[in-house]
């Protein structure tokens, strides 16, 4: 979110530093509160958590889609940079494996703010699409260094693997094992490739 304002996608005049600390404890406090007590939680709450007035959370986000917006952009940067991360410290696969396992958090936080990204057609629209194209080079950096050490085919996009993950995530503890274990499968497949289809035989 460097150099922006509040929910506002277009890069702005940069924010003197005590906006930005400003800004960045509104969003910190936010995803906390909404974590907490999910999306309709009063802005008081929300103030109370960043350690501002509530008059500086509607200068810098007049709307609550404004504010829902700065924590998904958030998160999403802080997925990008982690792929940097884990990419220079571990292992190309044990990068991936842990990379998709932030990611599924990304998209378990992402459910719980369904309702909300259909709440306000115009300042969501597009929005899930573009948030995946942000991500897709993070992944597809991971994805060709796995490629590059002979550990997975090119079964697989950086896009496939995105949208399959997303659709695998399931909000709740009880479903935590069963997510694993799928993603699991899926790097099973990247590994080995598809299997040849059966022929049919003539009846």
């Amino acid at each position: 979110m460097d150099g922006r304002q509040g929910g506002g996608r277009e890069p702005r005049t940069p924010m003197r530093a005590d906006a930005r600390r400003s800004v960045d404890a509104l969003v910190e406090g936010a995803r906390a509160v909404f974590a907490r007590d999910g999306v309709d939680a009063h802005v008081k709450a929300i103030a109370l958590q960043a350690g501002v007035g509530v008059a500086t959370l509607y200068r810098h986000f007049p709307r609550r889609s404004d504010l829902i917006l700065a924590v998904l952009e958030s998160d999403v940067d802080a997925c990008v940079e982690a792929a940097h991360e884990l990419a220079a410290a571990h292992p190309p696969m044990d990068a991936l494996d842990l990379w998709l396992d932030r990611y599924c958090a990304f998209v378990l936080t992402k459910h719980g703010l369904a309702a909300a990204l259909h709440s306000d057609a115009e300042t969501f629209a597009g929005l899930g699409e573009q948030l995946l194209e942000r991500l897709e080079p993070a992944l597809d950096a991971l994805l060709q260094a796995t490629r590059a050490a002979g550990m997975t085919t090119d079964a697989a996009s950086a896009m496939d693997l995105l949208r399959a993950v997303a659709h695998l995530c399931t909000p709740g503890p009880a479903h935590a094992a069963y997510t694993r274990r799928m993603i699991g499968l899926l790097l099973a497949g990247l590994r080995y490739g598809p299997l040849p289809r059966p022929r049919r035989t003539s009846p």
